[in-house]
């Protein structure tokens, strides 16, 4: 039976080389640690958790929980191990990071289908191949990888404004329109009088930023994803002249031309997340939720995503890649992790899984498993390989990316166990056609 390869021993590499191993299929993981380490990592062990020790909310009403749930149910790696070297932390699910990848490493080494490589992957070889290299894909492999995808398709940089969901901004005081009323009213526009911006102005301009780390820091910060933060320290109006020039607006309001405006852009074709235009930021994410929520109709945004700014190796996935996660051009070949396009620890195990699944189906003869938006797995892929999806950005689970429910419910605990409980009815539902694959 033909083997598959894996790139990549991080949490998303681990669990598609899992996933493959359990189905009888031998799997080449392909590591570079400790031949070469990036900045990042400290040790050679797999799956390393190179920032927080935290794998975030346990609640299974969480989206973070939910996701966790689901990988439950295919049985994951990563949250085996999670579970066996827990930490207390509150609600949350946090591990002690040595002995975690520590477990995983040893339970891979010892996998009798998985044959361990040492070397660095300077490019993807024949067969089937999952490609798992993170955020800090090494430069020979991310070269071939960008001539791969096309250039402008492959991204190294991760300049990101924050995203809120399209019911928790308050129309009362935002407004629809287009600017001098051309085309359809694609953008909310949340208008500011004088007084409003001044003050926003100040509070941003003094607002705590993130420190980028070394390996984080770009070249060069280009004008198109200067921090908004930054820009605006260039004087009072700098960001008023800028993302959040009024020009060819008017206020229903006031039949006035606000003194400044903040658009946001439709984030996915149902219009469920707006993407705030212009506002790539370092800030740190309280204070993004505290400075942000003085916008005019943001007062009680939900923010399912906030901004960022960090290296970050990724590619355009809307238009790369098809919904089971392999590369339209050449299907053999799967991404998974952060350079798939997805944000955070638990997200890019999942999608791990899900290649994992994949590319062993396609050895197998059997259909590729396709999971539905009212999971957060499956509505998470869906987002990145949504072809309507422009301007991408890497997403994390959030309740914003699932269909609504057919029934309005405002308590939003009550809204979020009841989309949790949809998702998990569905898995009960199909154990039957998912068979194995659970």
């Amino acid at each position: 039976m033909e083997k598959i390869t894996v790139i990549g021993a991080g949490l998303a590499g681990c669990e598609a080389a899992w996933q493959i191993a359990k189905r009888g299929i031998k799997v080449s993981l392909i590591e570079m640690k400790p031949k070469k380490m990036t900045p990042a990592h400290k040790n050679s062990d797999f799956a390393e958790l190179v920032c927080s020790n935290s794998l975030k909310a346990s609640r299974v009403d969480s989206s973070a929980g939910l996701l966790k749930e689901e990988m439950r149910r295919f049985g994951s790696l990563c949250l085996e191990a999670a579970d066996s070297c827990s930490v207390a932390a509150g609600g949350a699910l946090a591990v002690d990071r040595e002995q975690f990848a520590r477990i995983i490493t040893e339970k891979i080494k010892s996998n009798p289908n998985i044959e361990v490589i040492n070397e660095v992957a300077n490019e993807i070889p024949k067969g089937i191949c999952v490609v798992a290299t993170g955020p800090l894909t090494d430069e020979e492999l991310a070269q071939n990888i960008s001539r791969l995808c096309e250039s402008e398709n492959l991204s190294f940089f991760d300049a990101a404004a924050p995203i809120v969901t399209a019911e928790s901004i308050d129309m009362t005081k935002a407004f629809s329109a287009s600017r001098y009323g051309k085309g359809t009213d694609d953008y909310i526009n949340c208008p500011f009088n004088k007084a409003e911006y001044e003050e926003f102005h100040k509070e941003l301009v003094s607002a705590e930023g993130s420190p980028l780390k070394d390996f984080d820091k770009p070249v060069t910060v280009y004008e198109g994803c200067m921090p908004i933060e930054i820009l605006a320290k260039r004087g009072e109006d700098s960001i008023r002249f800028g993302p959040l020039k009024p020009v060819g607006l008017t206020d229903p309001r006031t039949n006035h031309r606000p003194w400044a405006a903040v658009q946001l852009r439709k984030e996915n074709a149902e219009g469920s997340l707006y993407n705030i235009v212009g506002f790539q930021t370092n800030l740190k994410f309280p204070e993004q939720k505290r400075v942000f929520s003085m916008i005019p109709g943001l007062e009680n945004a939900e923010f399912v995503r906030f901004g960022v700014m960090h290296r970050n190796t990724f590619i355009n996935s809307p238009k790369l890649l098809n919904r089971d996660l392999s590369l339209k051009k050449d299907n053999r070949i799967y991404f998974a992790g952060q350079l798939s396009g997805v944000e955070g620890y638990m997200e890019s195990a999942a999608s791990g899984i899900i290649c994992g699944i994949n590319a062993a189906n396609s050895i197998l003869g059997k259909e590729p498993i396709v999971l539905p938006n009212i999971s957060m797995l499956g509505a998470l892929l869906e987002y990145i390989t949504d072809e309507t999806v422009t301007n991408f950005q890497p997403m994390g689970a959030n309740f914003g990316i699932l269909p609504p429910l057919s029934q309005k419910i405002r308590d939003k605990r009550e809204r979020y166990a009841a989309l949790s409980q949809r998702s998990l009815l569905w898995f009960d539902e199909n154990k039957g056609i998912l068979g194995e694959n659970i």
